[in-house]
This record gives C-alpha cells, structure tokens and sequence, in this order.
C-alpha cells in the first residue's frame, strides 16, 4: 500500500512539472474571419417550460432563446461553442451548418393541427422586437452576410418548416438585415409568367440557385412541393400551398437575378 502510494506521488510530481508551452501573441493572420457565418432563426414548438428544459437539458440546444411574456432573451450557449439547432442541413452548398451558425429559438408554439389544418401561432410585436434587435447585435459582431441569416424551413426545407408564415422576415428586411425582393420587378415578372409559365425543372433550378438542397428530377414531388411551400411561406405567406404559380415564378426570379440585371 505504502509502493502505491509513493508511486502516485511520483505521478502526480512528474504531471506538476510539465511546462506550459509560452505562445507568442506578436503575429496574426490576415487571412480570417468568424467561426459564425450563418444565422438561423426557429420556433420551439411548445410552452415556456417545455421549449427551455429540451434546449437546456435535452439534445438539441441553441445559442440564445427569446421568450414571448415576459419578453427576455436568454444566452443558452457560448457563441464560441457549437449548438445543436440545425441538424441535417444545407444552404449554397454548405452542409452541417451547427458548425458554422448560431442558433436562435424564438418560444412559440408552433404548428398545430387544427379542425380545418394546420395552425401556425402569431408572435408577439415585443418578441419579434427582441429578436431583430438580437439579430442586428451578432450580425454587426460577426459579419454575417444578410444571405444568409435563414431559417430553420431554408436549411432543413423538407424537414422543418420554422419559423413558419406568421414570423415577419418583412420587417427584417426593413431593418435592413436580409435582401428581399423588389415588389415592382415582381410584379413585372409576374405578368410574363403568367403568359407562359415555366416548367418545373426551371423552378426546381432556381431553387437551388437560391441556396435550397434539391433534386433537380423535373416533376413535382414531395420534395419539390415541400421546398416550394417552405418558400412561398417566407416570401408569400398569404398562400404556400407548394404549388408552382406565377407569381412564386417571379419571386424567384428576382431573387436569384443579381441587381441591374433584371430585364
């Protein structure tokens, strides 16, 4: 017993003297940015107490969480480390995006299955206040480009449909935070398609131009009809009914068109 415990002394001994290598801090590299190059918004889908104890305690977590009443907006996770809020996930391109975002929940409930369909709940004037105040605070401290503040229905089109056609993305826009298509060029748009509208390989590819993850297959499957509604459901939410129309034609069109060449 008395070896044993001399050895131990030993290790811990030869542990202490391991030397701390000194890091000289003299240079940096130009060529740098943040680790934070997406930022996406959801919805939690429950109560207050039910959306904190999944993302404090269960596997899913999120950088920050806005509640609804009282307003208050709670840091869950450091924006140094990763959360897991995207999950299986793809815009332009770049996959597995809890590596490369941070995540904002917003406490709503959600979609629910109401007597006539599907119910998405409103958000309150203060929480979608919060949240854009939020928003403007981590893209001015990281530089995320406005593209690519997304939500979870953008990156995740045909699994996740948060945060939903009640969140306002219009008010973001008039905040100046993410593009938004020109209301006149899509009106313009809109009446050539009406005349002749395209095929669905054409909508398909100008979906995956915007940036979603699609088969370009050139029929109209679950995916495609998924994809399209997640869509219309930001930029239209009046109707998203995943069907390919006019006006989601011109839609696409004038965001997939870089500006001044619209003709």
């Amino acid at each position: 017993m008395t070896r044993i415990f001399a050895c131990l002394l030993l290790l811990v001994a030869a542990l202490g003297c391991v030397r701390q290598p000194r890091i000289d801090h003299t240079y940096r590299a130009k060529s740098q940015d943040s680790r934070a190059q997406f930022l996406i918004l959801h919805f939690t889908g429950g109560t207050w107490d039910s959306s904190l104890k999944i993302l404090t305690e269960g596997p899913v977590s999120s950088h920050y969480l806005v509640r609804d009443s009282p307003v208050q907006v709670y840091q869950l996770v450091d924006e140094s480390q990763r959360a897991y809020h995207a999950g299986r996930s793809s815009w332009q391109g770049q996959t597995q995006l809890n590596a490369a975002s941070i995540g904002i929940e917003i406490q709503n409930a959600g979609d629910i299955q109401g007597p006539d369909g599907i119910i998405f709940h409103d958000y309150p004037k203060a929480q979608v206040d919060a949240v854009i105040a939020l928003v403007k605070d981590i893209v001015a401290r990281h530089q995320i480009r406005p593209d690519r503040i997304l939500g979870h229905s953008d990156i995740a089109p045909t699994r996740k449909v948060d945060p939903g056609p009640t969140f306002p993305w219009k008010r973001l826009a008039d905040a100046g935070l993410i593009p938004w298509p020109d209301a006149q060029a899509v009106a313009e748009r809109r009446v050539r398609h009406e005349a002749s509208l395209p095929d669905l390989t054409w909508f398909q590819t100008k979906l995956v131009e915007h940036g979603f993850a699609l088969p370009v297959t050139g029929s109209l499957d679950p995916a495609t009809r998924q994809v399209l509604a997640n869509f219309q459901m930001k930029y239209r939410p009046e109707r998203y009914d995943g069907l390919p129309d006019a006006e989601t034609a011109a839609l696409l069109e004038v965001l997939t068109t870089p500006p001044g060449k619209l003709r």
